[in-house]
């Protein structure tokens, strides 16, 4: 079991304001990261009762970390019903991806911050994880971990702290497209195509062209959401 102490979560018992927010962060993103890889597929109800006695804590840190995951669109909270997963609104989240488009190219524009040494290797390691992703057990998972931690890896560049809120939230709020959409047959083609992109946005960090790595995602971004519009009307499962 993930045992999270209680006091952790709720602040003012033994236990700085700063260590709890940092231990109910750690929460959040567990959830968050289960519902954006389909551990929890969309619809999937959670119970505030079974998460409360996984992690060791009261239904109040997690009636908390379900508030927040409602406001970024992947929980749905009803009274009466409880909390479940949101569907898959396909074309929504093409209207997400194209908000994400326009604003990837900003990256190097508003406050943005030298990449360092370790960032460099971050990026290097999606890169190396996600040239195996063909050979994974479990491909489709990889592929969208791999995703997930590219991402964050580019956040780091980023200094204007309101452009990051809201990349950070688009992002999540549309990731699970790639696992829910992508198909056994085509994962090895997205996963070199991948590999070409973190390699083009290693050469732009190494030499420290942030405006043409802002360029760089967005044209990622737009392509990639042609060929997700492509996979959802071969395979049919997003109306």
């Amino acid at each position: 079991m993930n045992t999270i102490p209680e006091d952790s979560i709720n602040t003012g018992v033994g236990e700085s304001a700063s260590s709890a927010e940092l231990r109910f962060e750690n929460l959040y993103r567990t959830l968050r990261s289960r519902i954006c890889l389909l551990d929890y597929e969309p619809g999937t109800r959670l119970s505030e009762v079974a998460l409360a006695k996984e992690f060791g804590v009261s239904r109040t840190p997690i009636r908390r970390v379900l508030g927040r995951l409602e406001l970024e669109g992947l929980v749905e909270i009803r009274h009466g019903v409880g909390t479940q997963v949101t569907e898959i609104d396909f074309n929504y989240l093409c209207d997400v991806y194209e908000l994400r488009m326009e604003l990837a190219s900003q990256l190097g524009l508003m406050s943005p911050l030298p990449p360092t040494e370790d960032l460099l290797q971050r990026v290097q390691a999606t890169l190396d994880r996600a040239s195996v992703v063909a050979e994974a057990a479990s491909p489709r998972r990889l592929f969208a971990q791999v995703n997930i931690e590219f991402f964050e890896a580019l956040m780091e560049l980023i200094g204007n702290r309101a452009l990051r809120e809201v990349l950070v939230m688009l992002f999540y709020r549309s990731s699970r497209m790639w696992p829910f959409l992508m198909r056994e047959d085509v994962i090895a083609m997205e996963a070199e195509l991948f590999c070409n992109e973190i390699r083009e946005t290693i050469q732009l960090i190494e030499s420290g062209q942030l405006v043409a790595l802002g360029n760089l995602r967005r044209r990622h971004i737009a392509m990639a959401l042609q060929r997700l519009k492509l996979m959802s009307a071969e395979n049919g499962r997003v109306a």
